[in-house]
């Protein structure tokens, strides 16, 4: 059966292929970005053109006044550098935004239930569990369980990639015809070019080359 679904689409790899994931299944697609003051904002456009390419309504929300409050976090501070390395260092702990996807979600499980949808989206993966406390399967559970609870009626929370890696993400994009290099952006850095350095470029490069190397066996 067809289902109506929000997608919190930042523009990412992880969060790009979901969307095509949902395309691909023949939901009815709404998609999700917000802007909350993050110094890679340039994500955003690429969330759009994708949107665009696909034929699927896209609203962008400007939290950014919300963002100015996170304070402490290299992708919201300025003063504050992006830490260079794998996701596995302490240092990618400076990348953690207070509460993001807590607020995120808040505003599209309401988006969701305003619009009669099915489920809320969400492309948190296994790779992030180590960094992030909000991308792990307790916190999506807890969430669910409190857009229930506080509501009536209730989209489902689907985080198909919940359990997978990045690479497992990968070979999922590159299966649905994602061109990666035109579609995404994933650096923290947000200049014109990535830096091919923060946890977000290693960890995007590294998946990447294992599904080229999937594809080559």
């Amino acid at each position: 059966m067809r289902q109506k679904t929000v997608c919190i689409l930042s523009g990412g790899m992880d969060s790009t292929t979901l969307l095509y994931h949902l395309f691909d299944l023949g939901d009815e697609v709404l998609a999700l970005s917000f802007d909350y003051g993050q110094r890679h904002r340039k994500e955003l456009e690429y969330a759009g053109r994708t949107c665009a390419r696909l034929g699927v309504r896209h609203t962008a929300v400007d939290i950014s006044a919300v963002g100015g409050l996170l304070k402490g976090s290299a992708l919201t501070s300025s003063g504050i550098a992006v830490p260079h390395g794998h996701y596995e260092d302490e240092s990618m702990r400076l990348t953690v935004v207070p509460n993001r996807n807590m607020i995120m979600m808040a505003i599209a499980g309401g988006y969701a239930l305003a619009e009669g949808c099915d489920r809320l989206a969400v492309a948190v993966h296994a790779g992030d569990h180590a960094v992030y406390p909000d991308c792990r399967p307790q916190f999506i559970a807890d969430f669910e369980d409190a857009l229930r609870s506080g509501n009536y009626g209730q989209p489902s929370v689907y985080a198909p990639f919940l359990d997978w890696t990045k690479s497992d993400i990968a070979r999922l994009g590159v299966e649905l015809g994602i061109d990666f290099e035109r579609d995404t952006w994933s650096c923290y850095e947000g200049g014109e070019e990535p830096c091919g350095k923060c946890g977000t470029c290693v960890e995007r490069a590294e998946a990447l080359a294992a599904a080229a190397r999937e594809r080559q066996r």
